[in-house]
């Protein structure tokens, strides 16, 4: 099976690709959209609301470099 995105540009598009769906010749899936936007999306809102100190951000950036290091080392 093969997958592909199609564009659809003039709305009788639609109906043909239905009527090969009815006939059991292919499958249509609507995309829920771009997780990786939601998720950013969802990010920003959050930091919007409660944007992290600069001490913060250093404890992780050091929690992270500390994490690294040992990986590396072990």
């Amino acid at each position: 099976m093969k997958t592909v995105q199609v564009e659809i540009l003039d709305p009788k598009a639609r109906k043909l690709l239905q009527d090969l769906a009815d006939l059991n010749l292919i499958s249509i899936k609507d995309l829920a959209g771009n997780n990786l936007l939601k998720v950013v999306g969802r990010l920003r809102k959050k930091a919007e609301k409660a944007p992290p100190s600069l001490d913060e951000i250093t404890k992780e950036v050091e929690l992270v470099r500390a994490k690294r290091y040992a990986k590396e080392k072990g």
